[in-house]
């Protein structure tokens, strides 16, 4: 946290300033009722009190609330508006890692699984009605939050596995947002009229964030989902999967209207930002979303 907010504030102005006192009031907070958790642990370790369940409920809160996982998540999606591109993506990777391995040893299923359904549901629906891309991203991540912890819940190697991935593509995606300074979802509509490796390379990476198949982003997915039927948790499968069509809608939605409509006000010239771009990088990542998931399967066959 001590480090994080430098960097956030950095920028100087109203947004980052207002983001990085929201983050450390949030932060604080956390860290407060975590030390406070903690000493209520040990001190009602040996008595008969039934208090070390109540404890570890604290500590899986303030691991939520740390995170931005819902129901925690109302700061989160703010947090993000007043960040620049590179910043939101090590609040949305690198920040969450520390929580996550946290939570992973102090787990409660009963209150993790209503973890998960609030991610779900918020993450799913809070994205219908955003054109910020980076409050769009920012209910994605609360989306996959909910797979991570449903791959928490019954293996604590294979939510890492998920977390992995979702770096991958959300590295990829930011670096091509960030690279053409794209920040609300009208640009995207006039930005690539002209050039249709820009427009694949773009969205190629957000259909695979958002689980479609046959692209790279479904494999995680698809391992939860064997873990969830493994485990008979048809249930839980059935509705993480179709709020997550929800999702997969507002990514579709974005794509269709920047791929096929045709816009009549005078577009914005970008051939400098799109030369300076690397274009071999572009590629190399639009070609490992398409064809990553078939290169992973082909590994394991002959394995």
């Amino acid at each position: 946290m001590l480090s994080f907010i430098p960097l956030i504030i950095r920028s100087k102005n109203l947004f980052s300033s207002e983001s990085s006192l929201k983050y450390f009031l949030i932060q604080a907070i956390a860290s407060a009722v975590f030390l406070f958790s903690i000493v209520l642990y040990f001190l009602f370790l040996n008595l008969k009190f039934n208090v070390q369940s109540y404890s570890f409920i604290l500590i899986s809160s303030t691991m939520l609330l740390k995170r931005g996982a819902a129901p925690f998540h109302f700061w989160f999606p703010s947090v993000i508006e007043g960040l620049s591109w590179s910043r939101g993506l090590i609040l949305m990777t690198w920040q969450k890692i520390a929580p996550l391995m946290i939570l992973s040893y102090s787990l409660r299923n009963n209150f993790i699984m209503f973890s998960i359904f609030c991610a779900i549901i918020f993450g799913s629906l809070g994205g219908l009605n955003q054109t910020s891309l980076r409050k769009f991203i920012a209910f994605s991540s609360i989306n996959h939050l909910g797979w991570m912890l449903a791959g928490i819940l019954r293996n604590e190697n294979l939510w890492f596995t998920y977390f992995l991935f979702y770096v991958l593509l959300s590295i990829s995606l930011i670096f091509m947002f960030n690279n053409f300074k794209l920040f609300n979802i009208n640009q995207t509509f006039k930005i690539f009229n002209s050039n249709l490796f820009l427009k694949l390379s773009i969205f190629v990476v957000l259909l695979s964030l958002g689980g479609l198949p046959p692209f790279l982003g479904f494999m995680p997915k698809w391992l939860i989902i064997e873990l969830l039927i493994s485990n008979g948790l048809f249930f839980t499968l059935a509705f993480i999967v179709f709020l997550t069509l929800i999702t997969l809608y507002f990514y579709l939605r974005l794509t269709y209207a920047a791929l096929l409509l045709n816009h009549i006000e005078i577009k914005w010239n970008f051939k400098t930002a799109y030369h300076l771009s690397n274009r071999k990088l572009s590629l190399t990542i639009c070609f490992i979303s398409l064809f990553g998931l078939v290169i992973i399967n082909w590994f394991y066959f002959f394995i």
